[in-house]
């Protein structure tokens, strides 16, 4: 059962209206960007159809890791002081105290938007605007998928095989495990960096 359960997060009402985000947002704001961002590779650059396929494609891999990264070494660390341990609650501890809250299971924009422009920024740096729009294109179309298949995983019962297998995979990682099974959208990065769970722990919860 998908229990709605939730907490308030901040005392001003102000800001706890932006601590809630209903699952669509990350789509009305992003997709346009995408959108964007194939519209200068093709008509503003000229980037060979090819080419741009394949800086896309990296674009999605280099979301792959980023977001393994982040939930690894950011959103599990652990800190010491009070106010450390208030912000790490605001940014994922409440997720794991109340995993199946509707409206904190996709990236708040107060996050995704300085996220967005600070690896835009940082992806221009190394690839240049001319091959960084493709790549980019790629790496939000990545952190749609993540938001997405995310709600879909705390929210919707799947039949299908393979999203039973990554449903399975983040259930885990919330009620037997979360020092392993970092990768949301998959697992991949987890079986590189050996943070997959070990087979016993490899079944569904009573």
């Amino acid at each position: 059962m998908n229990s709605q359960e939730s907490t308030r997060m901040f005392k001003s009402d102000f800001l706890e209206m932006f601590s809630k985000i209903h699952f669509v947002t990350p789509l009305i704001l992003f997709v346009p960007v995408v959108g964007y961002f194939i519209y200068k590779t093709f008509f503003v650059f000229h980037v060979a159809v090819l080419m741009a396929i394949a800086l896309f494609a990296l674009g999605i891999f280099a979301w792959s890791l980023t977001e393994y990264v982040m939930h690894r070494f950011l959103f599990h660390y652990h800190p010491t002081s009070k106010f450390g341990k208030r912000v790490h609650f605001i940014f994922h501890g409440v997720h794991h105290d109340y995993p199946n809250d509707a409206k904190r299971l996709v990236m708040a924009p107060a996050v995704s938007i300085p996220l967005a422009f600070l690896y835009y920024y940082l992806f221009c740096a190394i690839l240049g605007a001319e091959n960084v729009a493709p790549f980019f294109s790629g790496f939000v179309s990545g952190y749609l998928f993540y938001d997405m298949t995310h709600y879909a995983i705390h929210h919707f019962q799947f039949k299908n095989g393979l999203w039973m297998k990554i449903k399975m995979h983040h259930m885990i990682h919330h009620y037997k495990d979360d020092e392993n099974g970092y990768g949301v959208s998959s697992k991949f990065w987890d079986i590189i960096f050996r943070t997959d769970f070990k087979k016993q722990n490899n079944k569904p919860t009573a």
